[in-house]
């Protein structure tokens, strides 16, 4: 039976269309002030709406209760615990640029240790490219690491003193987050409907978004404080001055691939053994290796297990870019681009294989014949067993 022909677009259409792109856009622009405030929202939603649901089942179906219950269980693990946290290393940022700028930690002194230390072999090295001027380069160093030390802690205060304006963003993200995990099934089913995608593709990509957002909190968050937390403990009972913020500095640089807090142990477990402390030297560098860096190798597994499949390579550029432009947010929004960028020409590689624009019964004929998706063959390729 033959379909009857679809009228042609009128201009009224047209112009609606237009309409509608203006309003959101109006209203995406509207919410910028607040971006961090929703964008942390709707990642809370998604993260703990599934057991906000098994809870919401187990209080005989009251969603209200349910999710007033989790609103609170937030705020009691994560959230105080981050703002403590933060009042904490203002406190530690402050006090450690107050050693140096009166002496007590003597950035000079320390170069000095580490220039004797150096082997001839490497100072004949030094020699030869030109590198010899410690005096200028321990000066450059000093004044870089005040300077660093003072902006940091110029930037923590000055967010101490716009408290005014965290509390609006954090009540504005715990009033979101608590309609979206009540009522955050039927919101996703009436934006699911109005975006303008066929329903399969339009699932597909939704779905996947979902997964990439769990996978990311789960498998970056969790692992950036264990290692924190594990690498600040051990730093403390080798007796490093400012063991809170190196844990923060480790937490923040696991976010990195590969580096990650490499870059903040390994330089100190040189110092140590530069500076004659061999055994801290030595210790620091067998925990680095066997009990900080293991910690990404066992908890990402079982957290992420088979959610998201991209290779470290897409995941390093796309959070290196995603903080570059949107600060600390873009930690979670690089790796979202990255997967749907990715998803995106995954389907396109199927409508083309397809000859057309697939339709559900040919996705799952692709699916049976390829099980595993181009973001698993990146992951094949970067990861060759």
């Amino acid at each position: 039976m033959e379909q009857p022909d679809r009228p042609p677009y009128t201009i009224e259409d047209y112009g609606f269309g237009v309409l509608v792109i203006l309003v959101t856009a109006a209203f995406v622009w509207l919410l910028l002030p607040y971006f961090g405030a929703v964008l942390w929202g709707v990642v809370a939603a998604i993260l703990f709406q599934p057991l906000t649901a098994k809870l919401a089942t187990a209080l005989g179906g009251r969603k209200t209760l349910a999710a007033g219950i989790m609103l609170l269980l937030l705020l009691a693990l994560f959230i105080i615990p981050t703002i403590l946290l933060g009042i904490s290393l203002v406190q530690e940022v402050s006090n450690i640029y107050e050693k140096v700028r009166v002496g007590q930690i003597d950035i000079p002194r320390i170069f000095e240790q580490l220039r004797a230390s150096v082997p001839e072999s490497v100072e004949r090295l030094i020699d030869r490219y030109g590198l010899a001027d410690f005096e200028n380069i321990r000066r450059q160093f000093g004044l870089g690491i005040a300077n660093g030390l003072q902006g940091l802690a110029a930037r923590l205060l000055s967010v101490g003193q716009g408290a005014l304006s965290f509390l609006a963003a954090l009540g504005v993200m715990l009033y979101l987050t608590f309609f979206l995990l009540r009522d955050g099934e039927r919101y996703g089913a009436l934006i699911r409907d109005a975006m303008p995608l066929r329903p399969h593709l339009r699932d597909r990509l939704v779905a996947n978004f979902v997964i990439v957002v769990r996978a990311t909190m789960k498998g970056t968050v969790v692992v950036a404080v264990a290692q924190g937390l594990v690498g600040g403990i051990i730093f403390s009972l080798l007796g490093i001055q400012g063991s809170l913020l190196w844990g923060v500095m480790m937490g923040f640089f696991s976010l990195l691939p590969a580096v990650g807090t490499g870059l903040v142990w390994v330089p100190m477990a040189a110092y140590l053994i530069a500076t004659g402390n061999m055994w801290h030297g030595a210790i620091l560098a067998f925990c680095g290796l066997f009990i900080i860096g293991m910690i990404d190798n066992i908890l990402r597994p079982i957290l992420v297990g088979r959610d998201t499949r991209m290779p470290d390579f897409v995941v390093l550029i796309a959070t290196l870019a995603g903080l570059q432009i949107f600060g600390l947010n873009g930690f979670i929004v690089g790796p979202v681009i990255a997967a749907l960028f990715i998803a995106v020409w995954t389907l396109m590689r199927e409508i083309k294989n397809s000859e057309g624009m697939l339709e559900p019964d040919a996705i799952e004929v692709e699916e049976e014949r390829r099980p595993e998706t181009a973001i698993s063959d990146a992951e094949t390729a970067a990861h060759p067993s």
